[in-house]
């Protein structure tokens, strides 16, 4: 039996040796006769696994004298809007199955399988109607992705989503945020199109969201290879949106057994100011201060948020009180929330201030010689580190250290310099002596 391919959008200035060459060149060689009409042609197949390969490296993806050609099998018109044929099906799904979805769109007259040499199986649907078959070739696909990833995969004003949307002919779009919650914290991606361009849009999307992932869980493992003992599954934090997780409950209804802490060699209480957009005071409050609350419990902080400055302050200070693992906890919280809540641009990563306290007799020794300290601290953690020379000291004889950063940057520099501050310390408890004459210099 013959396989007639119809060949389509064809520019007026095809001849019929530029098709025997373009499918020679893809070492698809015709055999047969090329018959060429004004702006499509016809050829012949043997074997169906040629006119297979023949549609799917060529279809939407090949361009002849500035025109994409699209290839697909030769159907009478009565039928032609009435079948469709289903590619890539994977070999472990039940006919049962598909014929139940198939089912779902319309009356299914005939489903024929198509004998081919690749794994995964092709059949050629008929449906009773040609908007039964229209609608079944636009079958959704529904992909869910954790929200921290689909930023990026969105891109910056929409470009990564839109050249997917190009390339693929689909049309995409994404669940609001308004769906998400602490317990949920996925999106649905859902993408409209051909089962084929559908197929092609997951490869890209998967793609995205995989380079995403991969990109976080690097930025987690050198956050914890910077602070020995950290364990972030522990802590319920997941780069990734930095989702909660509650303590699972011990054996028939025990409580849970006791918190990992990573710090324990830190057990004293820190402040750190953290300073956020003004318009971002009420997601993080919530209605009637149930998320700051919610948060302050999970964190194991003190956490508010100072009156405004002014008027027309573009920024408000938020004050955590706690040991480091609270630290870690409410501030990752904080930048995950303003990523989630779209404070800033999908693409941007969420950077905050940070202020720190430290006695002024170690703001030296942060600085380093000639500026060395803070700068390695800058080049290890990228975050930005300025310690301000002319600062006078409060009346705790301390100076403020400001962090820019993201949350994994910002963090390491507030570990590496509570270190350095702690090592500074323990040096004055065993020569202070020797410190006292030092600073006297």
């Amino acid at each position: 039996m013959m396989n007639k391919l119809y060949i389509g959008n064809l520019s007026p200035a095809v001849t019929a040796d530029d098709l025997r060459q373009l499918f020679g060149d893809r070492k698809l060689p015709l055999a047969g006769q090329v018959l060429l009409k004004s702006g499509y042609a016809f050829v012949d197949y043997p074997d169906q696994n040629w006119a297979i390969r023949a549609i799917e490296t060529l279809s939407g993806k090949v361009e002849l004298h500035g025109k994409i050609m699209e290839v697909d099998y030769s159907v009478s018109k009565k039928l032609r809007s009435r079948k469709i044929q289903i590619r890539n099906i994977p070999p472990h799904l039940q006919w049962e199955v598909l014929d139940g979805l198939l089912a779902q769109y319309g009356t299914v007259e005939n489903v024929e399988q198509v004998n081919t040499d690749t794994e995964t199986a092709v059949v050629n649907v008929t449906y009773a109607t040609r908007e039964e078959a229209k609608i079944a070739e636009e079958i959704p696909l529904k992909i869910l992705a954790h929200n921290g990833l689909v930023g990026r995969l969105i891109g910056k004003e929409g470009r990564n989503l839109k050249k997917i949307e190009h390339e693929t002919g689909t049309k995409i779009t994404i669940s609001s945020l308004q769906d998400l919650s602490i317990y949920n914290p996925e999106r649905t991606i859902t993408v409209k199109g051909t089962v084929e361009a559908c197929a092609s849009a997951e490869i890209e999307i998967m793609k995205k969201l995989r380079e995403a992932f991969e990109n976080d869980m690097l930025a987690v493992n050198q956050q914890a290879n910077l602070i020995p003992g950290l364990n972030l599954s522990a802590l319920g934090i997941f780069s990734t949106g930095l989702s909660v997780l509650s303590p699972p409950a011990g054996p028939r209804g025990a409580p849970p057994a006791a918190p990992y802490h990573p710090f324990a060699q830190y057990p004293e209480q820190e402040i750190v100011n953290l300073f956020i957009p003004t318009q971002a005071v009420g997601a993080i409050i919530g209605k009637k201060g149930a998320h700051i609350k919610q948060l302050a419990r999970f964190a194991g902080a003190s956490i508010k948020i100072a009156p405004a400055e002014g008027p027309d302050v573009s920024e408000r200070m938020v004050i955590i009180t706690g040991p480091p693992e609270a630290q870690f906890k409410a501030q990752g919280r904080i930048f995950g929330k303003l990523k989630e809540e779209n404070f800033f641009n999908p693409k941007e990563e969420v950077k905050l201030e940070a202020h720190i306290r430290v006695p002024s007799s170690t703001a030296g020794r942060v600085i380093g010689k000639g500026g060395k300290t803070v700068n390695e601290l800058q080049n290890l953690t990228s975050a930005e580190v300025i310690v301000p020379r002319d600062q006078t000291p409060d009346e705790n004889e301390e100076v403020i250290v400001r962090i820019i950063g993201h949350f994994f940057a910002s963090q390491t520099a507030q570990r590496k310099i509570r270190e350095i501050v702690q090592q500074v310390k323990q040096q004055e408890q065993k020569y202070p002596q020797g410190v006292a004459s030092q600073r006297s210099k």
